[in-house]
């Protein structure tokens, strides 16, 4: 028999994306058999419908925004003739079929058996796909990812109303859009379109965007939107949809009460995603969601439900995973560890850096100044606007680096960043909370001139007592 045909395994990963595709490379690598299930394309939503073609996308936009820039700022004689959608789109599917490629490659050579299949648990040890079934001798690792929120009574049909899932393959580039949700998705896409060129309207329901950042970076965010001519409506809730031919008619009450109509070409809803468990069968391996939809661990050190050998990675699982493919990929790692009878570390959550691609950017870690505050720490706080050095005014974007510290002298509680290429500095950030280091520690390091980071060393050296062009 050979191994494709083998009905056992050490391991059955039930999703392909990121978290499940990690747990089986990393099995693999330590010498277990896997099997692999996914009905669609490993890689998942992240590969093929979120993070790297919206990030091409974006990459796109920022190019476009830097020929605006060129001529306005810099005397560079340049414009935009068009922007040729089909050459465009071909070298995003380019990008992400290359990387699908990869990731299939990835799983042949480490000898991951692939069934393109549903699954569904007929057990606590064992699975039905492709009209066969599998058992595993160590676990199962659930991985089935998460699908966009909708709204009642909201049907997206992938024109007019499009969901993050389907709003970078919808036909053409609309010259109007109203984005529902200002979490991280919904403000990368209203600010991709209007980048494009698009007028936007971006509706949350929340009092601020990015309502689980620390407050100062939603509302420079908010101000950095509103400069480049996205109307921001915070506190305010959309009451009625009506599509016609052309578009969507959208009503929505502000935050002080009135009533706006907006007659746009698009209504793009991002107002979160939600775990997929449909037809998993939890309930013959004697597990059940949560309120939301999540299958919680019992043990969040080897993150393993109530039943013995099986875990969760990704999207499935509640807060405080945060729901993002990097914080998966560590996920899977771990799972795989635990099932090959390691004892790694667990995940630490709150040293997973969140980063928003818009423009301007976002990028934080670790606890937010009002979060620090609740949890009892006597908090030092330091802000300095990436303007006061001088490769941000070189970029001339504004922007700023707040960090959150241990008046104490305790460790650094968190790093928030907001500007130009931010999502590319968070990831000292990300070592200085990881490894607890106090602001002492950070200030005896050299920052390389001139940088954007040279932005984030000032600031620790203030901390430190040895500011040099802040004052305490």
């Amino acid at each position: 028999m050979s191994a494709e045909e083998r009905d056992a395994a050490d391991v059955i990963v039930v999703g392909g994306g990121t978290g499940g595709y990690s747990t089986a490379l990393r099995a693999a690598a330590l010498g277990l058999d896997v099997l692999l299930v996914e009905r669609d394309l490993v890689g998942g939503t992240c590969l093929h419908r979120g993070c790297i073609p919206s990030k091409a996308m974006l990459h796109a936009a920022e190019l476009v925004d830097g020929i605006a820039e060129a001529r306005e700022r810099w005397g560079v004689k340049a414009a935009l003739e068009a922007v040729d959608w089909p050459a465009l789109t071909a070298t995003r599917d380019d990008i992400v079929a290359r990387n699908h490629r990869g990731v299939e490659a990835h799983l042949s050579h480490a000898g991951v058996r692939v069934v393109r299949a549903e699954a569904r648990l007929t057990g606590p040890r064992s699975v039905a796909a492709g009209g066969r079934a599998y058992t595993a001798a160590r676990g199962i690792v659930l991985a089935t990812g998460s699908r966009p929120r909708l709204l009642p009574g909201l049907v997206p049909d992938g024109r007019r109303v499009v969901t993050s899932d389907d709003a970078l393959f919808a036909p053409g580039l609309p010259d109007s859009v109203l984005v529902l949700g200002g979490g991280a998705i919904g403000v990368e896409y209203a600010s991709l379109h209007r980048s494009m060129g698009a007028r936007v309207v971006l509706v949350e329901a929340a009092d601020r965007l990015l309502p689980l950042e620390d407050a100062e970076v939603s509302r420079q965010l908010g101000r950095g939107l509103r400069r480049r001519g996205i109307e921001v409506l915070a506190g305010a809730r959309m009451t009625a949809a009506e599509t016609y031919q052309d578009g969507v008619r959208v009503t929505v009450v502000t935050a002080r009460g009135e009533t706006r109509v907006h007659e746009v070409a698009r209504l793009l809803v991002a107002v979160g995603r939600e775990p997929v468990t449909d037809g998993l069968g939890l309930e013959a391996a004697g597990l059940a969601t949560d309120a939301r939809g999540h299958v919680a661990p019992a043990d969040w050190a080897r993150l393993e439900t109530a039943v013995p050998g099986i875990h969760v990675v990704g999207d499935l699982l509640p807060p405080p995973s945060p729901g993002l493919a990097h914080a998966s990929f560590a996920e899977g790692l771990l799972v795989a560890e635990v099932l090959a009878g390691g004892s790694p570390r667990p995940v630490d959550y709150p040293a997973v850096p969140r980063v928003t691609y818009s423009s301007p950017q976002t990028a934080s870690v670790g606890l937010t100044e009002e979060q620090a505050r609740e949890r009892g720490h006597d908090v030092v706080v330091n802000s300095m606007p990436l303007t006061a050095v001088a490769k941000g005014m070189v970029h001339g974007q504004g922007g700023s680096v707040k960090v959150v510290a241990d008046r104490s002298g305790g460790p650094v509680l968190g790093v928030h960043l907001v500007g130009p290429h931010v999502s590319e500095m968070i990831a000292e950030s990300q070592l200085i909370v990881g490894w607890e280091a106090e602001p002492a520690d950070v200030a005896w390091h050299i920052h390389p001139h001139p940088t954007l980071s040279e932005a984030v060393g000032e600031v620790f050296l203030t901390l430190a007592g040895r500011g040099l062009h802040q004052s305490v």
